[in-house]
């Protein structure tokens, strides 16, 4: 299999106690090799941070907050293990979770988890890969039908059903973006008042709880060369609520070649969804349906709360930046994605 080349040396300022992660290692795994650790680090992502840890022949992925304060509840580092510690078991494309540090080592919670390979699809195609429309529909038709087989576990039958309270989620979900927003709102951001106002009038009443993701996106996932999926990352939001707020999400990311250009590259290069082959989001939304039994008449609301929530997550970011938490040049426009993102909620709205 071709492998991206996906880690990085250490930003600078991103550093970690190399010599205390080693320690906390070998007092956690036993039998580890005897070199040195190594450390390298993932470079997508916008929030949490993720490094490849490597010592001979074994390897694992750090994960740990961002730098600086964090909004409250976010980043919740042992949430997220106990989760992975949950799913694994029953959806294997959830990678194993071999250790917890509540922060006494690095001044912040992190874990450590299995390191999987394979090819990751960004805005580009890897090396090795012939692009072409063929295989675009392959990733599409796959990103599907593991959505769909994710929402088909039954959480009760898992840990999960101890973590959480999917009764009353739409509204709880709804109200609480609202908040966060408000909370990290900038003077260069709009106030988005009409969408908000929408938003509320048209909460679904849905009694359907299933596991979701609710970061589901192409580059969150690892392929093969033949598109099958061989993990699946970046299980921070995930919870038991309504299986359409995931599916939501899962579009709000799907961007296609009719979109804005504004929207295409909001976080930089346009995805690879832009190109032919790749399922609009009308197809996608068409086989979860298909392959789900799920009634979608009521999607739009859906996929307007995501667009809304997306721009909550990044002025999230962006209100960090602006306050000096972080100086990391990615973030420093991203107020014009968040009111574009806005623009784009109120007209899926139809406002």
């Amino acid at each position: 299999m071709a492998y991206t080349v996906d880690t990085q040396r250490v930003r600078k300022g991103e550093e970690i106690d190399e010599q205390g992660i080693e320690s906390f290692l070998r007092e956690k795994l036993p039998n580890l090799p005897d070199e040195k650790l190594e450390v390298r680090q993932f470079g997508a992502g916008h929030s949490n941070l993720t490094y490849e840890l490597t010592i001979g022949g074994w390897e694992a992925v750090l994960r740990r907050p961002p730098m600086g304060p964090v909004a409250p509840k976010a980043h919740d580092m042992e949430r997220e293990y106990l989760v992975l510690q949950a799913l694994h078991p029953v959806f294997p494309l959830a990678p194993k979770p071999l250790a917890f540090e509540s922060g006494n080592l690095l001044g912040r919670p992190f874990f450590v988890m299995e390191r999987r390979h394979g090819l990751v699809f960004d805005t580009e195609f890897p090396k090795g890969i012939r692009p072409n429309p063929e295989f675009g529909r392959k990733l599409s038709e796959t990103m599907v039908d593991r959505l769909v087989e994710l929402h088909s576990i039954d959480y009760k039958a898992t840990k999960l059903k101890e973590m959480v309270k999917p009764d009353g989620f739409m509204e709880r979900q709804i109200h609480g973006w609202i908040k966060r927003y408000e909370k990290a709102r900038t003077d260069d951001v709009v106030s988005g008042e009409r969408l908000k106002k929408w938003l509320v009038a048209h909460i679904p009443d849905s009694n359907e709880a299933s596991i979701i993701h609710y970061d589901y996106k192409l580059n969150n996932a690892l392929f093969d060369e033949e598109a099958n999926m061989v993990g699946l990352f970046d299980w921070e939001m995930t919870t038991v609520g309504d299986p359409l707020a995931d599916l939501g999400a899962a579009m709000s990311y799907w961007i296609e070649a009719e979109d804005p250009e504004l929207l295409k590259t909001g976080l930089g290069k346009s995805p690879l969804t832009v190109n032919e082959g790749f399922y609009t989001r009308d197809e996608f939304m068409t086989r979860y349906a298909e392959k789900s039994g799920r009634d979608l008449s009521n999607i739009n609301v859906y996929v307007t709360f995501a667009y809304f929530k997306l721009a909550g997550i990044i002025q999230q970011i962006y209100s960090r930046y602006r306050k000096g938490q972080t100086d990391d040049p990615r973030f420093s426009r991203m107020n014009i994605f968040v009111n574009n993102l806005i623009k784009h909620a109120e007209e899926t709205a139809g406002l």
